[in-house]
């Protein structure tokens, strides 16, 4: 009797999409997604007799093997199998054979080819039935990825649409981005982007081997989305100046930027800051079946040299002295967390986990951040893999200021250790509205527990005789230097000051606000205030000089006073950034040699007006900007 072949399969794409949850899917290719059983129908020449069975062989990957487990051979039989490769025969008839296929769990995701030839005594070469694609599944109570709420798993694998959070702690602005995951020829990218990493081009098949764990995944995605290793999806700027390019803030979603790096044969596309890093990061893991958002940290801190500190070195008139300054303070930073278990440190860690694809820090020698694990984060376990240190210190360094002299000494100003990583923001499920997640990241600023969980990081770091936080200061042609400086804040003054806005800030208008200064002791003191303001990047990098001023002020017994300050738009327009920001600094000369700094950053607003012509009136409306 001739052998039986397979002469045509129905990849029942509706109803195995329907089931998956992939049915947006535009691509060719049947999607699905692992630990879930889907369908297939089967014309075969003619019918199994009753010792025949059909042998299927599933591949993904170069060099495919079982030993790698990217291949695997399994027959048609009449249960599931719990953690392999199964085919349950479902339905039979004279020529049709339906099988219902399940992948294991824990199965490499990507695409895969599938080959049947049927068992019998004279040996038959495999028929290729064709490829189909497997990802992640958050619905599978198995996988690594599965997570609980069905409103969750809509929101942050399923939603195609977003709000990214940006702007300055006072004034925090709402962004729209279009992630995309399911437009034409995404999910062939996201696999590419894969394909392109420096581990696969290394060893191809190893790579592949390992792309069942999500934290390898999202690993590899968080260094591939930025350019600066490995010819990755975007290429940072942040100096202001996007000649070549694409501004930043002109980007309104992740497809163009995908489809133009795909297109343009893997060439970085020019230009991104944090935001179109986690807007392309968390349409890639979406697409992949990573449960995923995005998540904005105001005052960010980023800290170089890894003290849990932000040490910022200022002059006499509050200006940051760049040569010294290495740490800085950022008005807001942008990452994405994705919720997955930690099968490297065990079941109290699962969870959200912090990735981070802009290009701030090396990470085991290449520009990538996390997996950290957000509750690691919290409770202070900075030792944890990867990258706890940077991840903690974003949210909760304690910040503080350096006068520097003269004559080479610093002194330290008085510092407000809650001021790092304040309204830590995503979108909320199931609406546009903005949820605060700091509780996630750290206990409230100032409690006990907070301050408990800031010393165990700083001893897991520095060693448990560590009675300090080491702080290195580094500067040209001088050798880095250490020292010890108390977890304690400096004493609190006896001036407090703060800058008020007196009128809106509107570009093209002259800047008016005052600085308030207030005695807190019962004995009146002199405060020589000396003034500064720059136009900024959103990285609080300063680009030119503004205002440039000193006063005397005499203080009585628990007296307030105010300073009126004006910067005229003539002074300020020419330097404005993009990012339209401009910082104020204040340093205070108290009597008795105490200090005081004194900062606001402003974002100025364009306001327009439309001034309608009356009925029946000649001419057009009036527009102002």
């Amino acid at each position: 009797m001739a052998g039986v072949r397979v002469t045509a399969v129905d990849w029942q794409r509706a109803s195995n999409g329907t089931a998956h949850h992939t049915q947006e899917y535009p691509c060719p290719e049947l999607v699905v997604r692992r630990g879930q059983s889907f369908r297939l129908t089967l014309e075969l020449s003619r019918a199994l007799d009753d010792e025949e069975t059909l042998i299927f062989t599933v591949e993904t990957g170069p060099g495919a093997s079982e030993a790698l487990h990217t291949k695997a051979v399994f027959q048609t039989s009449e249960a599931e199998g719990g953690d392999a490769w199964t085919a349950v025969t479902e339905a039979e008839t004279e020529n049709t054979l339906t099988v219902s296929l399940t992948s294991p769990p824990d199965a490499v995701i990507g695409r895969y080819l599938l080959s049947t030839r049927a068992s019998s005594r004279r040996k038959h070469s495999n028929r290729k039935l064709g490829e189909f694609v497997l990802l992640f599944n958050p619905w599978c109570p198995e996988d690594d990825v599965f997570l609980a709420s069905e409103e969750e798993r809509w929101e942050y694998v399923l939603n195609d649409s977003g709000i990214i959070f940006r702007g300055v702690e006072k004034h925090i602005r709402a962004q729209g981005w279009n992630y995309g995951q399911f437009e034409e020829d995404i999910l062939n990218i996201c696999l590419s982007i894969l394909d392109r990493s420096p581990s696969y081009q290394d060893n191809p098949a190893t790579d592949v081997s390992h792309r069942h764990d999500p934290v390898y995944v999202t690993r590899v995605i968080s260094a591939m989305v930025n350019s600066n290793n490995d010819r990755g999806v975007v290429q940072g700027q942040w100096q202001g100046k996007y000649g070549g390019g694409t501004s930043p803030l002109h980007w309104r979603g992740s497809v163009a930027i995908l489809q133009k790096w795909f297109k343009g044969r893997y060439k970085p596309v020019k230009y991104g800051q944090c935001w179109v890093f986690a807007g392309v990061m968390c349409t890639v893991l979406r697409c992949l079946g990573i449960a995923t958002r995005v998540v904005s940290n105001f005052n960010s801190a980023h800290d170089t040299d890894r003290n849990l500190s932000v040490d910022k070195y200022v002059d006499s008139f509050g200006r940051t002295l760049e040569d010294l300054t290495e740490d800085s303070m950022w008005n807001f930073h942008v990452w994405n967390e994705s919720w997955f278990a930690r099968q490297d440190l065990g079941p109290s860690y699962n969870g959200w986990q912090v990735l981070d694809a802009t290009p701030q820090e090396e990470s085991e020698g290449v520009y990538r951040c996390g997996p950290a694990s957000v509750t690691a984060i919290r409770e202070g376990d900075v030792h944890l893999a990867h990258d706890g240190p940077f991840v903690f210190a974003e949210v909760n360094a304690d910040y503080i200021t350096w006068l520097w002299h003269e004559d080479e000494s610093r002194e330290r100003v008085y510092s407000d250790t809650k001021k790092i990583g304040r309204c830590i923001s995503t979108k909320a499920v199931g609406s546009d509205s903005r949820m605060d997640i700091t509780g996630l990241y750290k206990y409230p600023e100032g409690s006990r527990k907070e301050r408990q969980v800031y010393s165990k990081a700083v001893k897991k770091l520095f060693g448990v005789e560590a009675s300090g936080r080491r702080t290195r200061i580094r500067r040209a042609g001088v050798r880095s230097l250490w020292r010890d400086d108390l977890l304690e804040p400096a004493t609190k003054p006896s001036v407090t000051g703060k800058f008020k806005v007196l009128e809106p800030p509107v570009l093209g208008n002259d800047l008016r606000l005052a600085l308030c200064l207030a005695n807190l002791t019962s004995r009146a003191q002199r405060v020589q205030v000396n003034l500064s303001g720059a136009t900024i990047l959103y990285t609080r990098r300063p680009v030119a000089e503004i205002l440039h001023e000193s006063h005397a002020v005499r203080l009585g017994p628990q007296e307030e006073k105010k300073i009126p300050i004006t910067i005229p738009y003539s002074k300020y327009k020419e330097d404005l950034t993009e990012d339209k920001k401009i910082l104020l600094a204040a340093m205070c000369l108290v009597t008795k040699g105490e200090k005081l700094l004194v900062e606001k950053d402003i974002t100025l607003e364009d306001f327009i007006t439309i001034k309608r012509a009356q009925p029946g009136a000649r001419g057009e409306g009036l527009s102002q900007v």
